[in-house]
Parts: structure tokens; C-alpha cells; sequence
């Protein structure tokens, strides 16, 4: 097999190839090697490598495919999870994440550690740990974070799958910056131990990017149930993931909305990615509704939102300096005036944000008694481009001053939330709902640019909705195929 051959098949199809023993899971590695060493030097994907020889007897769904994991949430035992900070490089994890422990017991074969945000904390991927992962359909753009490394290292071909995980949209951000599928499951359905039985009270939630709706969904089957460190026993659905596909999802009605309180003129490509997406689901038969506005107070949701990080960025720093003894110089400036915000936020401001999650979902709720799904562009505007979020050198001076002073946290008292509020969730206004109410959503490859960039479609879903998710996505994958598009890096 040569690499043009490796790259036609997604996940499954390699399982299947190794299983028939038409191709070992040794010379699979080996194609992924030679990928990897070929296109990362310019894509900066994989950022650590991990010893792999397969194993002679690898079972499991998914047995001999190579596999990627994201270095943020999904430890590998014996080494470094950096979460894409300086100051985690050198601490050894103790033991497999569940998640990574399940993916082995599934078969597959992981080599390298994925590029990621420090703390995963922004939408973009450009850590100053390991530089900046590029787009493989255009180099000079962001694949999206926090997932960033992964969504670039399946898109560019060097694996069919990555691990991901998902906080506020670092799944569906980079997953619809790439031209990948992006499923982020609901509230609870897949493990984040045994480290913590749940991050940011259950927003972040572990997954992966894929080509393919077939893989997404026989990966979830592999991921998804509870375990003993976490806090809820998940219902399962009575038949698998994987059965879904090709399943009839049936004439659903499905509202629209583009615009958003926190950027009311999305780039016109936002608006032709949905168009595109409206068109194929008519020819369908499902129904499809502009709404005359979103159904739940977004601009709140997105101040409750970055509240809930701010604080989340201060403990992790805390935390790493406690594990580390590192100081101030190993982290990066945006996540010290992150953790300064979070530290200045008062403790009952703080529970008023995770507590008003409620009306956020009570709406939502109220919304899927007419509706079966909502339906939004991923990405309010085309991915930008590498450093574009850099702050000017004027404010990085004066956020030095700040932090050196020990006043950071009268950031607070200026307009810097409400630029943040713009600026960081202006291109990606949509991700945040499912994270906060814990309903599932996933984004779609239905449109390019004009310029050749990927930009995503999501649906929202009720609760327990993944099944419903898979269905349609495996029915307009079929109406609208995008497997076989090739990014040019």
C-alpha cells in the first residue's frame, strides 16, 4: 500500500483491511510515519512522539489503525501532558487517561501527541510552548483550537482519526476550519478520568475529529459509559452508534439562525456555508425555518461563558505552579490575564454563571418542543489567519505593566471583557450552547470558500440527541460527499 492508497480510507476501512490481513498494522504505522515526517515539519500538527510497535495480537474495533492523541486531557502514561504550556513539559503522567486506556483496548495504534492551546483556553492554536499549528488547505490560517493539532494531522492525511475534546467548541472549531467531522457528545457520555469525574462542571467532554461519519460514530461507540471515578451513570442508546449509520433520520424540522447578539453580520461565507447546508436538507425532505432570532439570550451566554474560563484558567495555573513550582515566566501573558480576571471574579458571580446555565437549557429545551434540531453556520467567518488574535504591541506593554505590578485584576473595571466577549468569540459565536446546556451538537464539511478554506455547518440537539446527529450527518454525507476532498499541503 502506498500512501494515495492509505489516504482513500478512513478508520473502519483500515480495521477492516488489517483484520482481512491485507495490509498489517506495522506498514499502517509506517505510511502514518512517513506522512507525518513528510507534511508536519510544515503544519506543526504532532508535537510529541510516542514509542508504538504494534503489537502482534491487537483486537478491537479499530485494531492496527494508526491514532493520534490530543496532549490536553488524554494522558499517556509515562509521559508529559503539556497542555500546551512551558510549564507542564517535563511532569510524566502517572497513568493512561480512561479515554486513551480505550482507545488502546480498541486496537488502535497511537504514536504521536497533538498541538493545543495552553490550557486549550483559546479557539486558535498557537502556543508559545510549541508555535503555532498551520491549516493544511492554507498555511498562512489557523486550523482551529483547541483541537487544533489534531483537526490539521487528519485533514493533511496523516491519520483517518485524532483524539479531541471539547470545552466551549474545540472539537467543532477546527473540525469545521479543516473540512473534518466533528461530534461533540452529550453532557457526561464519554469518561474524563480518572484524573477528575468531570471538567468545568461537565461543559468539556472528550471525542474526536474524523473524515468519515462512520468513524465518528463506531469511535463513539468505543469512548462513550460511565466509570468508577466519574459522576453519573451515562444512558446508552439501545443499539450502536456505528448502527446509525445509513439509518433513515426521517422528515425533521430544523431551525435556522446565522446572525448572533455577539457578531450580527457573520461573513458572507457563514451565510452561503448555511445556504448550502439548507439546500441539501430540503432536497431531503426535511423542513427548515429561519428563525427571527436565537432561541436562548447568546450575548449572556457568552459573558457566563468566558466568566466560567476565566475562573477555570485561574485555578489550572494554580494548580501547575503547585505541581510544578513553576512561576509567572512559564506561563503564557494571555493566560496570566485570563487567571488574574478569574482570580478578581467573585466567588458568587462565579456560581451566578454556572447557575444560570439552567435558562440557557430551559430555553433550548423549549425550543426542541417545535424543532429537532438547530442549525448554525460552525464558524461566523472563514478561519484567520496565523496570529491575527496577537494583542498590539501598546497592549501587550501595558498587560506587562499589569502583571508585573500585581494589578492585573483592574482589567476587570475596563471594557476588556466585552472586547474579549468580540474579538475571541466574534469568529466562533455558535459552540458555546452545547457545552454550557451539555447537548450534543456536530459540525459538517457542506462548504469551501471561494478561496478554498473550509467552513463548517452544526446542528444542536436535544438531549441524548447523538443517535438523531449521526443519522442525518450519515444521510447528507451521502447526498453531499466530502471524504474525497484532498487538502493541498
Amino acid at each position: 500500500m502506498n500512501f494515495e492508497e492509505y489516504r482513500t480510507y478512513d478508520a473502519t476501512g483500515l480495521a477492516k483491511l488489517v483484520a482481512d490481513k491485507e495490509v498489517t498494522a506495522e506498514e499502517l504505522l509506517t505510511l502514518a510515519r512517513t506522512r507525518a515526517a513528510a507534511v508536519n515539519p510544515r503544519i506543526n500538527a504532532i508535537v510529541r512522539d510516542v514509542p508504538a510497535t504494534p503489537a502482534a495480537d491487537l483486537d478491537g474495533p479499530f485494531a492496527g489503525v494508526p491514532f493520534l492523541i490530543k496532549d490536553l486531557g488524554q494522558d499517556y502514561a509515562g509521559l508529559p501532558t503539556s497542555a500546551g504550556s512551558r510549564a507542564l513539559m517535563s511532569l510524566p503522567a502517572a497513568e493512561h487517561a480512561t479515554i486513551v486506556a480505550r482507545w488502546i483496548d480498541a486496537g488502535l495504534v497511537i504514536f504521536g501527541k497533538t498541538n493545543t492551546p495552553e490550557f486549550g483556553a483559546k479557539g486558535i492554536t498557537e502556543p508559545v510552548a510549541w508555535g503555532p499549528a498551520r491549516n493544511p488547505w492554507n498555511l498562512a490560517h489557523t486550523p482551529g483550537g483547541s483541537s487544533g493539532g489534531s483537526a490539521a494531522a487528519v485533514a493533511a492525511g496523516i491519520v483517518p482519526c485524532a483524539g479531541a475534546n471539547d470545552g466551549g467548541g474545540s472539537i467543532r472549531i477546527p473540525a469545521g476550519t479543516c473540512g473534518l467531522v466533528g461530534l461533540k457528545p452529550g453532557r457526561g457520555l464519554t469518561p474524563m478520568g480518572p484524573g477528575a469525574g468531570e471538567s468545568m462542571h461537565g461543559a468539556a467532554v472528550q471525542g474526536v475529529v474524523s473524515r468519515t461519519v462512520r468513524d465518528t460514530a463506531g469511535m463513539l461507540d468505543v469512548i462513550s459509559g460511565g466509570e468508577p471515578f466519574g459522576p453519573y451513570v451515562p444512558g446508552l442508546p439501545a443499539a450502536p452508534f456505528a448502527s446509525c449509520v445509513g439509518a433513515d433520520p426521517g422528515s425533521l424540522r430544523i431551525g435556522v439562525r446565522v446572525p448572533s447578539a455577539i457578531n450580527p453580520s457573520p461573513h458572507p461565507e457563514a451565510f452561503a456555508a448555511v445556504e448550502a447546508a439548507v439546500r441539501a436538507l430540503t432536497e431531503l425532505g426535511h423542513h427548515v425555518d429561519e428563525l427571527p432570532q436565537a432561541p436562548f439570550d447568546d450575548a449572556a451566554l457568552a459573558r457566563e461563558f468566558l466568566r466560567g474560563w476565566f475562573v477555570s484558567t485561574a485555578w489550572q495555573v494554580a494548580e501547575t505552579k503547585r505541581l510544578t513550582g513553576a512561576g509567572d515566566e512559564s506561563f503564557e501573558r494571555d493566560t496570566l490575564v485570563l487567571a488574574a480576571l478569574g482570580r478578581a471574579t467573585k466567588a458568587v458571580d462565579y456560581v451566578d454563571a454556572v447557575a444560570r446555565r439552567h435558562e440557557h437549557t430551559r430555553r433550548l429545551t423549549t425550543f426542541f418542543e417545535s424543532y429537532d434540531l438547530l442549525l448554525t453556520p460552525t464558524l461566523a467567518t472563514p478561519p484567520p489567519k496565523i496570529g491575527e488574535f496577537d494583542l498590539p504591541p501598546l497592549l501587550e506593554r501595558g498587560a506587562d505593566v499589569l502583571l508585573k505590578t500585581r494589578t492585573a485584576r483592574l482589567l476587570r473595571y475596563t471594557k476588556i471583557v466585552d472586547d474579549m466577549v468580540d474579538k475571541n468569540l466574534g469568529w466562533v459565536p455558535y459552540t458555546q450552547l452545547a457545552n454550557l446546556t451539555g447537548r450534543p451538537a456536530i459540525t459538517l464539511p457542506l462548504h469551501w470558500t471561494a478561496s478554498g478554506l473550509p467552513l463548517g455547518v452544526q446542528f444542536v440537539a436535544p438531549l441524548a440527541g447523538e443517535s438523531l446527529l449521526i443519522r442525518l450527518a450519515a444521510q447528507l454525507e451521502r447526498a453531499v460527499p466530502w471524504s474525497d476532498r484532498v487538502a493541498p499541503v
